[in-house]
This record gives C-alpha cells, structure tokens and sequence, in this order.
C-alpha cells in the first residue's frame, strides 16, 4: 500500500466485450478504434486490470444540456459537443466492477459525448489483486488512462465516484501533463477531472454507513463479508505511509479542468466534503451541490449524468508546464 510510479500499460490481452463479435482492432493513422474492446491491463506494480473500451455511440434522441443548477439550458444535441479524440475514463465506487448496471448506465449516458474506458479496481470483479480503498488504485487508473491515448484519443477525462472520485483526485495531483508527452497521445495524465461523491479525508467516521465501511475493511470477518457477500478482495494491511488525501491533492491539480459533484442527501459523506475540496482548489474548481440526491453511480439520475457528458465535452486541455511540480510525491 505504500507509494509507487505512475501505472502504464505494459501487458495486455484481448478479451472480447460482451455481446459483441470478439474485439477491435486499434484505428489507422492515430485515429481511436471504431469498435468495442475488452483487455486487461497490467499497472506498474504487476496487478492485471479488467477493462473495456466502447466507442461513441450517435447522439440522436439525445436531452438538451442543463446548468449546473439543474435547470434546461438552451436547446442542444449532444453532436454539437462531440468529439472523435475525447475518451471518458469511468472510475467505480469501493464494491463496484465495469459490470454493475449503476456503472454499465453512466457508461451508456457518456457515451453520447464521447468514447468510454470502464474497469474494475484491484480486488473487484475479474480484476487481480486485492483492494487499498483508494491508495494503489491510482495505478488502476493510471494504466487505464494510457489505454485510451494508446487508443488514439488525445483528450481524456477522468469521472470517478466515492471511492473512485478520490481515486481520480489524487491520480491527477500526481500525473500532470508532460512537456515530453506527444501531442496528447502518451502519458497517464487527465486533461479534466469529475469527482463524484468523494471524500476529503481520510478516516471518516462521522456516519454510519462509513463506520459500516471501518468494519468492513478493518476486520477479518468484514473483509470476508466483503470477498464473499460483496465480490470485493480487501488487503489485510494498513496504509503506511499513508497516501495523500484528496483534500491534498486537490491544490495540485490546477490548471487541469475540475468538477466536483456532491449529493445534499448523500449519506456516507456530508456535505462539509465537497465544500472543503473546493475550498482546496482556491476557486479553480466547479462545484455541483445536487439537490435530493444520495451517494454515488446509484444516486446519479440520467439527467446529471447528461450534465457531466456535456461539461466533458466542452473542456480543452491545458497546456503543459501550467503549474509547478510541488508534489510530494505520495501515491
């Protein structure tokens, strides 16, 4: 659980997609595959990563965009937003896989806007390994992100939820663009980022459902819960060192393009979390406080998650070199 280099793809084996005529080849002259893909990934530190690429699907039928605030915005189709060389990376929840209906559905919703990359974190689904709750899974997504530019895709953002937002947090304070990178189409790093749910710190207690949480990945009979009840593998190790917390994290990401989105009713984490990491970012990030919603890929209606597809979409990548390399380098 300590700290590592960035993931990158070093391995990889062809899997067909269910429900389709085995996988894709990569696109000619640079450009991103035309068909669904299915491979696992191996990150840095040798963990084999279940992941599957969906290319954009038409946009006909699509919702006009909306505001932050909920309301409709001016009319619109999602073809006005879309791009061949955008990829959403697709992050799950602590206890989620690329094959839970909550995550397949996000899937389907951005895919209006542009290609999707999901896969399962360390110890869920057919993923190898076993889970850090958010400490080596930012190699997950590091090999993940690589994928998609290898793909051809040279504009990536990153969405993750609970677990996941954290995870995409500290992947992009860790993996800021390169001056070396070749025009987008190299390198592990997020050209936006959405964080859906997350916490700010470590070690929350302040609610049930995450005392729930403590027990489940702290004890011996919780983490078999986990393994057999839940599908999830839990590493029997504490952190140490402890990885920066999102709330950390979040100053480093500048001039990178930030999301934050948070449920008022979500009942793992209160609302004092989005409020925190945004104040974090001294004004740079976008803050989405939803009302009625709860926590996570099952709290997100298709209406918000059209919202995230479009703000993806209009996002530019920032330049290189646009912030100093102040980290520490934790992971």
């Amino acid at each position: 659980m300590n700290r590592g280099p960035a993931g990158h793809v070093t391995r990889s084996f062809l899997r067909p997609e269910p429900g389709t005529a085995g996988g894709c080849t990569d696109g000619a002259a640079g450009r991103p595959p035309r068909g669904a893909s299915r491979r696992f990934l191996r990150t840095a530190d040798g963990v084999a990563i279940d992941a599957a690429y969906r290319p954009r699907t038409s946009a006909s039928g699509a919702p006009g965009p909306s505001g932050p605030s909920g309301t409709p915005g001016t009319p619109d189709t999602s073809e006005d937003l879309v791009s061949e060389d955008l990829v959403m990376v697709l992050a799950h929840g602590f206890t989620g896989d690329l094959e839970r209906p909550h995550v397949r559905r996000a899937a389907t919703a951005f895919a209006r806007y542009a290609a999707v990359v999901t896969f399962s974190f360390r110890g869920h689904g057919a993923s190898g390994g076993h889970s850090t709750v958010g400490d080596r899974e930012v190699l997950d997504l590091a090999a993940a992100v690589r994928w998609a530019r290898e793909l051809g895709h040279t504009r990536v953002v990153t969405v993750g939820f609970s677990m996941g937002g954290s995870v995409v947090l500290r992947h992009a304070a860790l993996h800021p663009r390169s001056e070396e990178e070749q025009e987008g189409r190299t390198g592990a790093h997020s050209d936006a980022v959405v964080s859906v749910s997350a916490p700010a710190r470590w070690y929350y207690r302040g609610t049930a459902p995450m005392r729930r949480l403590h027990w489940l990945v702290t004890r011996p009979v919780g983490r078999a819960v986990g393994r057999y009840g839940l599908r999830t593998r839990i590493h029997h190790r504490h952190w140490d060192p402890v990885p920066s917390s999102p709330v950390e994290s979040v100053p480093l990401i500048a001039p990178t393009p930030l999301l934050i989105v948070h449920g008022d009713r979500d009942g793992y984490f209160p609302v004092d979390h989005p409020r925190m990491l945004a104040a974090a970012s001294g004004g740079h990030a976008e803050l989405w406080l939803e009302p009625g919603m709860g926590h996570a890929e099952n709290a997100a209606g298709d209406e918000l998650l059209t919202r995230i597809g479009e703000w993806a979409a209009r996002q530019k990548a920032p330049q290189a070199g646009g912030r100093g390399s102040g980290r520490d380098g934790r992971a």
